[in-house]
């Protein structure tokens, strides 16, 4: 049901009417914004992250009164701001859906404004929370309507590579690393980006299952509930978990190529790789560790990266794949000849076929 002021967007529309704005502004403060934001949100803040900081004492510490005065100033004289500097070359028929917090004070005096300017802005019912309730419930809804097909395969196998292939072959595909911006385990965090926050990669799961049809499979490689410092919904994870498993094998010499192609910044980065490789120290002990560190200083990584998946990932990979996805079969599985193009290219297509053929 629209709400009665007609300059705002009841939050059950949301899914509905979005992308038929012509921007979506985002005017919480940058921190609040970096948290996480609406895909595809602007951020024109009315106040800072210091001058929201200030405002919220004052609200607290002297009175709400004293508080709305100052903030009005500050918001009027950030409103104004981003008015000369970003607005002015925006035609009449443009069309922004404004939101803040909970859809009050901030993103209902910058609708305003741009309304008696003569644009038609709307402000978003509830805010960014109406929005993260959204978030939630369309999750949960999709463990419910969504059917998976898990690539399992042990670390190395290309199985994010395969769910590329599988892209460009037509399938519908969920990159649940992609969307972590992590790849799964203790060397698995990119270099120079950070991960999403808890709320900000929901939000980009959200997103990604938006563009998605529940009527057809969707592709996705067998993961821990937890991807880096982000885990996956128990709903969503459950029903993942309940999926179609195949494996995709390739040989050692194979998966240790690729590896090394695929963290081929750790090769130059040999710190940070010791690093990463000390946090192991509580399972491996100190002279596994040693040893390690002394094939990194050597230069000796072939040997080292197979070290490490048969010392390592193998068997962890082994223990948690029949525990975790009760569909997992020894006897279903797609076999990857090597690293190069053609070979992911024909395993996708293989993949595809078996699926085909079981169904």
């Amino acid at each position: 049901m629209q709400p009665k002021n007609s300059h705002i967007l009841a939050i059950a529309q949301f899914g509905k009417e979005h992308n038929q704005f012509d921007a979506i502004i985002d005017v919480r403060s940058p921190a609040e914004f970096a948290l996480d934001h609406i895909p595809g949100a602007i951020n024109f803040p009315v106040l800072n992250n210091e001058e929201r900081v200030k405002i919220g004492t004052l609200y607290k510490q002297v009175s709400p009164f004293a508080a709305k005065k100052l903030g009005a100033a500050i918001v009027s004289r950030n409103i104004a701001q981003h008015l000369e500097q970003s607005f002015l070359d925006f035609p009449r028929e443009w069309r922004p859906l404004l939101y803040c917090w909970r859809g009050g004070e901030r993103s209902g005096a910058f609708t305003h404004v741009l309304n008696r300017i003569g644009w038609k802005a709307m402000q978003l019912e509830g805010g960014y929370q109406g929005f993260r309730r959204v978030v939630i419930d369309d999750l949960d809804l999709a463990a419910k309507q969504f059917q998976f097909q898990v690539i399992c395969g042990m670390t190395g196998s290309g199985k994010t590579r395969i769910l590329h292939e599988l892209k460009v072959l037509g399938a519908q595909v969920l990159d649940l690393e992609g969307l972590a911006i992590h790849r799964g385990s203790v060397l698995g965090n990119e270099p120079d980006i950070d991960q999403p926050s808890q709320k900000g990669f929901e939000t980009a799961l959200w997103n990604a299952l938006h563009d998605l049809d529940p009527n057809k499979p969707v592709f996705i490689e067998s993961e821990s509930k937890k991807v880096g410092g982000v885990h996956v919904p128990d709903a969503l994870m459950e029903k993942i978990r309940h999926g179609r498993c195949i494996e995709l094998r390739s040989s050692v010499a194979t998966r240790v190529s690729w590896l090394l192609h695929e963290y081929a910044h750790f090769l130059t980065d040999t710190t940070t790789f010791k690093e990463k490789l000390a946090l192991l120290t509580s399972r491996y002990g100190k002279v596994q560790i040693a040893e390690w560190l002394t094939q990194i200083d050597a230069g000796h990584f072939d040997a080292l990266v197979t070290d490490l998946l048969v010392k390592h990932y193998d068997p962890s990979y082994q223990s948690s794949i029949v525990r975790n996805f009760p569909r997992y079969r020894e006897d279903f599985y797609v076999e990857l000849a090597n690293a190069s193009d053609a070979a992911f290219g024909a395993a996708a297509q293989e993949i595809l076929s078996q699926f085909k053929t079981a169904a």
